[in-house]
């Protein structure tokens, strides 16, 4: 799928929360400034959640005044698997959709059976479109995107 636009990226999370559900862990993967938190953004909007913003600095969010509470997770700056359970994000899975930024390598044992795993790259003819990649791991994720 290509994406154009800030706001085209915030409307397909928008339409991509429709299908999301307590206890989902969806992993968002791309270079830096590729649009992962206005994903998330327009995910949020989705769930019913407000002021979802990047948690670089504060490494995760819990947003509880939504459908589904969202925890929202930037895993750049952890160091690994060990660090992110310092977090325990776990005790939250099954209640909340997870989302987790630069969680590739590092997040996939929160959830012990699927996770959505949601790869953005910019094209290669323009600076400003996206490329969104959807690779769904176990679950039922084939049958709801």
């Amino acid at each position: 799928m290509r994406l154009s636009t800030v706001e085209e990226t915030r409307a397909f999370g928008l339409r991509l929360s429709e299908v999301l559900k307590a206890g989902d862990l969806v992993l968002l993967a791309g270079p830096l400034g590729a649009g992962k938190t206005a994903l998330a953004q327009g995910i949020g909007a989705g769930l019913g959640v407000s002021g979802v913003t990047s948690p670089t600095f504060v490494i995760s969010r819990v947003h509880r005044d939504g459908r589904v509470p969202l925890v929202h997770v930037d895993a750049y700056r952890l160091g690994g698997r060990l660090e992110l359970d310092d977090l325990d994000l776990d005790a939250s899975v099954e209640d909340s959709v997870t989302l987790v930024e630069w969680g590739e390598g590092v997040a996939e044992q929160l959830s012990s059976d699927s996770y959505l795993e949601i790869r953005i790259s910019r094209s290669s003819d323009s600076d400003e479109t996206r490329i969104v990649t959807l690779i769904p791991h176990g679950g039922d994720w084939s049958s709801r995107i």
